[in-house]
């Protein structure tokens, strides 16, 4: 009980809830759509940029780095959607074409200012962190820029819920009533730009997808109401980040990033097998069925 009232613990714990409330009903709207994988691509896209915004301003600043991982993210995006025009070429190839450039991008950039005598005067340490995550290093700053990207990305969401719901469900049909349609794309590509900046540097780049991912799918396997899977999906991303920082936090030398997303995954298989709409469920109505 005494880690519930460390500081360090208060901090991280804080900072992975409140960004896997956000995370996970901004990854839902992009799994719906169809497009999880794009959140992947993002994710590993936004190593260069942090790295850098790092060579132009030397500084760990993680409003710096996050203007570094937006625009990165969103260069990533543009350039797939451009390649896509190409319909020789596969969405998922292209996917997997700026996914592994943007991040060889990065670890070049990264091995390149090691060492290097013109950063040699600036603090490198920690923007390795930011491959696999390492939340244990979240301070006050980190948890205020989530809240408040967080807070923002959740107003968003509300204020056009309906209309992101209607786009990502029946896209002509949105169109034909005069939905705004490109704005709309743009508004959830925005918002997942935005969760994946705030959250590489807890779960890191190559993780962040798992996290606006698996908690959509536990919480799909118990509903089919668009609205409560989203608010079940955000309290499955809360309680496996509160579990998960506090298992990393009394077991010395695990991360808290790959720890959260292993509670995720356990919920998840948990959702998949024991759900209403699971493989047991569907197997119990089946023999309901029949019987």
């Amino acid at each position: 009980m005494d880690i519930l009232t460390n500081y360090t613990f208060q901090i991280v714990a804080l900072g992975s809830v409140i960004l896997a409330v956000a995370a996970a009903p901004v990854g839902a709207f992009s799994v719906y759509k169809g497009q999880s994988l794009i959140g992947d691509a993002i994710g590993h896209s936004t190593f260069p940029g942090i790295i850098l915004a790092y060579m132009a301003f030397a500084t760990r600043s993680p409003v710096i780095l996050l203007a570094g991982a937006i625009l990165a993210g969103a260069a990533s995006y543009a350039l797939i959607q451009l390649a896509h025009r190409d319909k020789r070429l596969g969405l998922d190839a292209n996917l997997a074409i700026f996914l592994s450039g943007f991040f060889g991008l990065g670890m070049a950039l990264k091995s390149f200012i090691q060492g290097n005598p013109d950063y040699a005067g600036a603090s490198q340490a920690g923007l390795g962190t930011y491959i696999f995550g390492q939340a244990a290093y979240m301070l006050e700053a980190d948890v205020l820029l989530i809240a408040a990207i967080s807070a923002l990305v959740l107003t968003l969401l509300l204020l056009f819920y309906k209309e992101l719901k209607l786009f990502v469900f029946d896209a002509e049909y949105a169109e034909v009533v005069g939905l705004p349609c490109r704005l709309l794309n743009l508004l959830l590509l925005v918002m997942t730009i935005a969760v994946i900046g705030i959250g590489i540097k807890a779960v890191g780049a190559i993780l962040i997808s798992s996290f606006l991912i698996i908690p959509c799918v536990a919480a799909n396997q118990w509903s089919n109401n668009f609205a409560r899977v989203l608010l079940l999906s955000s309290l499955i991303g809360a309680v496996s980040a509160l579990v998960g920082t506090y298992i990393s936090t009394l077991e010395q030398g695990m991360s808290t990033g790959p720890s959260i997303i292993l509670v995720a995954s356990l919920i998840a298989f948990f959702s998949i097998v024991f759900g209403t709409k699971g493989i047991l469920g569907r197997v119990l109505k089946r023999r309901h069925a029949h019987g």
